[in-house]
């Protein structure tokens, strides 16, 4: 079943999501949340989402980057369900690339992320992993764990650069080599 989303401008989405317990992970209520979040991210044409986007505060998100509408240049992995996910380490270099939002539809913005990250996180199971990624990958997790803190991708962008409509993305990702949707930021 897919959930309904929530948009910017609802409250919960602007607060710090609940840490999960092992317990917790093992309810079939929460392992049910899990399979009808991965519907609806699918359904969506989504690369990642955050359970606080269907109104839930947990810090629950599932990274799923594969080719669709949306990300027609999206790398094809499997999902990855992380709970209670926390960035350990990034690299140096951050790079400029374009983001959209579930969240906030309708819009894409040029927001800075570290190119390469590791992750701990506890599995589905209540094992806990520790993983690195890189690149796109590496931003959508950054992205989703941003939800988890009450932030959005506009938050992240700098000043001077402003979002732009769906429309105008998709005219822009016509015209330019997929590899020129990321900007190196040297800082």
């Amino acid at each position: 079943m897919t959930l309904p989303l929530t948009y910017l401008g609802h409250p919960l989405l602007r607060q710090t999501a609940q840490t999960v317990t092992v317990s917790e992970i093992q309810e079939l209520a929460f392992q049910e949340l899990v399979a009808q979040l991965l519907i609806t991210l699918t359904s969506s044409n989504g690369v990642g989402i955050a359970a606080p986007q269907v109104g839930q505060s947990l810090q629950l998100i599932i990274v799923a980057s594969h080719p669709n509408p949306r990300y027609p240049h999206a790398p094809a992995m499997d999902p990855v369900v992380m709970i209670n996910p926390w960035i350990v380490h990034h690299s140096q270099q951050v790079e400029k690339g374009w983001e959209g939002c579930l969240s906030v539809p309708g819009q894409r913005g040029l927001v800075p992320r570290y190119e390469s990250i590791s992750v701990e996180y506890l599995t589905p199971r209540g094992s806990q992993e520790q993983r690195v990624f890189n690149g796109f990958v590496a931003r959508i997790i950054q992205h989703e764990c941003d939800h988890l803190q009450g932030l959005f991708f506009l938050d992240r962008m700098e000043p001077w650069d402003q979002p732009i409509s769906e429309g105008e993305y998709r005219g822009m990702n016509n015209q330019l080599n997929p590899l020129d949707l990321s900007l190196s930021d040297p800082r």
